[in-house]
């Protein structure tokens, strides 16, 4: 790997809006480019709308929903990768050939190759499949780089697989924050009035943001999945009112230590950049506790101990949408 500079973005996406939504994406492109940002993440979702989703049929999904690679937001971020010579992630719904339909992110890279992410947990519509590969890959800047989306993140095995598939960048699109939580400790909603008087009092939104339904929570597992397995964490998020819950944004980026390089709480659609030092990495204690595993020991790991859910039921109780 050597040292380039990497982009986290945080925005507030318009429901099935697609189009609106690409005038925000290609703004925020233009700024990175001008700032000789070379690696770009966008939020889970941010082309189609995220939350809305769960209350919409089949129908609505498909129409949302594009083939991979050949769909024209697939298409877009190919044009605009290879215009920047940038390398560009943003997510999407696929749906495949045979109609199954996919939380995707997208990446496209300046030489024209572009790979597609399948979210290994999704739980946002019974209409929608989850992914069962990992996504690691080279990139003409000189570094590996690995995509797990929102979900993928929370479950330590999937940051270890991807670390070990040799991945030194991590892109972590979400859309977390100022969740409805099951958990009583994690999380929890935000009122929307505090987001919609942002810029009257962006003090009471900031304090939401920075406390325990936002940063505080990331910080709880967040920097351990950077630390834990010497990688550079590129933390993307969406902002603002999203259905009924409102995103915490916090976009951020940090280094193989689990340290942050830079970071925002700010209401608002924003751009975070830092500069990823690639001599950090080889030393980093993740990278040394993976030369240090014992592989023999962990089969227990693979082997399902009977109370494994779909992660649909996990997040919250499935409830029939007409199809």
């Amino acid at each position: 790997m050597k040292d380039i500079r990497a982009g986290a973005i945080q925005f507030n996406h318009i429901a099935g809006d697609k189009e609106a939504n690409w005038k925000i994406i290609q703004g925020f492109i233009t700024q990175a480019a001008e700032q000789n940002v070379k690696i770009l993440a966008f939020p889970e979702m941010c082309i189609t709308g995220y939350w809305h989703v769960r209350k919409l049929s089949k129908k609505q999904i498909i129409a949302l929903s594009e083939p991979y690679p050949g769909g024209d937001s697939t298409q877009k971020l190919i044009d605009l990768a290879q215009k920047h010579q940038m390398t560009i992630g943003a997510g999407f719904i696929e749906q495949a050939q045979d109609g199954t339909l996919y939380n995707a992110y997208a990446v496209a890279l300046p030489n024209g190759e572009v790979f597609r992410h399948r979210k290994l947990h999704c739980f946002i519509s019974e209409h929608m499949s989850s992914g069962n590969d990992y996504t690691v890959f080279n990139t003409p800047h000189d570094c590996r780089v690995g995509v797990l989306t929102c979900w993928d993140n929370n479950l330590v095995e999937n940051v270890r697989i991807t670390a070990l598939k040799g991945a030194e960048i991590l892109l972590a699109p979400h859309q977390t924050g100022g969740c409805d939580s099951r958990s009583p400790r994690a999380m929890g909603l935000i009122d929307p009035a505090l987001w919609q008087n942002r810029e009257e009092n962006p003090d009471a939104i900031e304090a939401e943001f920075k406390g325990p339904k936002g940063r505080g929570w990331l910080m709880r597992w967040l920097p351990s999945r950077a630390h834990d397995n010497g990688l550079f964490l590129v933390f993307s998020n969406g902002v603002g009112q999203d259905g009924n819950e409102v995103r915490t944004g916090n976009a951020m980026i940090l280094n193989p230590y689990g340290q942050i390089l830079n970071e925002t709480w700010k209401a608002r659609n924003e751009l975070v950049i830092a500069d990823l030092e690639a001599d950090l990495q080889p030393m980093s204690t993740g990278r040394r506790w993976l030369k240090g595993r014992r592989p023999e020991l962990y089969e227990s790991i693979c082997t399902p101990i009977g109370n494994e859910q779909d992660p649909r039921t996990v997040r919250f109780s499935r409830k029939k949408t007409p199809e």
